[in-house]
């Protein structure tokens, strides 16, 4: 199989690709054509049909194609300009050389998390973790999710890696600045994406569901654990209403989604664990995108509203 980041201008190829996308336009002379997201563990690549005749075989979002056609350049980017497609049969491909994954073991990560799961003294909070990170659907769920569509960690076992790094670095401010109440905070970082579950829905979609769309992870999460607290004999109500703080403003700023803003230490040092994982995993998949061993500017980057560059080496 030829991966798409191994692609150069000016090949022509015959290879099976997962359509994450189809889109039906017109060029500007009133002709149809259909411009598609190709996409393999390695990446995405924009695919152009710009003739839809006997050739092109009738396919949907989501099917698994057989494409030939001329890798070409557009504006900078390589696009796809496909002449052949069909649907690609069972045992023709393996998805797992479709769905990007996780760079570090999945099976590993989650035993690490669990391992916070067990740290908490608190007995509810610890008992809330328990009846989401122990149960075995749950848990099958969680470590295949990605925690976005786009941007950072929008691969199968991200929502795992972000959550994971986000619990380390709120354990470390728990240790760093002693008035931390550690067991709210770990809890607070354990459950703050779990939202995303019903946001985004499973591979090979990604793609936001209609609560990911009318109410975002932040509202679903921040329903999600109130839910399981419901269930728990004796819960204190103002640890309830704590950790939903937690939930609710660890976006930081209203703009940014949050519904309110930190109020509690707590939920200061989650809010910056949970940007500090976000903001330095886009940088990262930024540069790894770029040209390997290169120290060319990569243009501004709306996301993080600055231009970036891999650091030099002595």
């Amino acid at each position: 199989m030829k991966y798409i980041e191994t692609l150069r201008e000016g090949e022509r190829i015959s290879e099976i690709y997962l359509c994450k996308n189809k889109i039906s336009a017109k060029t500007k002379a009133g002709k149809n054509y259909y411009s598609l997201t190709l996409q393999d563990k390695t990446g995405t690549l924009d695919g152009k049909i710009w003739d839809l005749g006997n050739a092109i075989h009738h396919f949907e979002p989501l099917d698994y194609i057989q494409v030939d056609g001329d890798v070409t350049s557009f504006q900078g980017a390589l696009q796809l300009n496909i002449r052949r497609v069909r649907v690609a049969e069972p045992g023709e491909y393996q998805e797992a050389d479709y769905l990007p994954v996780s760079p570090f073991p999945v099976p590993e990560m989650y035993r690490k998390l669990l391992g916070y799961v067990k740290s908490i003294e608190e007995p509810h909070l610890r008992q809330l973790a328990e009846s989401f990170f122990c149960q075995e659907d749950f848990a099958r769920r969680f470590q295949a999710h990605s925690a976005a569509k786009s941007v950072h960690h929008s691969f199968v076992g991200g929502l795992l890696q972000h959550t994971l790094r986000v619990t380390e670095l709120c354990d470390y401010y728990s240790k760093a600045y002693p008035a931390i109440q550690r067991d709210l905070l770990i809890a607070g970082a354990l459950c703050h994406d779990i939202g995303k579950l019903r946001e985004l829905a499973p591979f090979p979609a990604n793609d936001y569901t209609d609560d990911g769309q009318l109410l975002g992870h932040i509202i679903i999460g921040y329903q999600m654990v109130q839910e399981h607290i419901r269930q728990i004999p004796g819960f204190p109500e103002r640890t309830a209403a704590e950790l939903g703080h937690l939930i609710l403003s660890h976006h930081g700023e209203l703009e940014y989604g949050s519904p309110k803003k930190p109020a509690l230490l707590e939920a200061f040092a989650l809010h910056f664990a949970d940007n500090t994982d976000a903001k330095l995993e886009t940088v990262s998949e930024l540069l790894d995108g770029a040209a390997q061993g290169s120290e060319e500017w990569l243009g501004y980057q709306r996301l993080l509203e600055t231009n970036i560059r891999r650091t030099s080496r002595p």
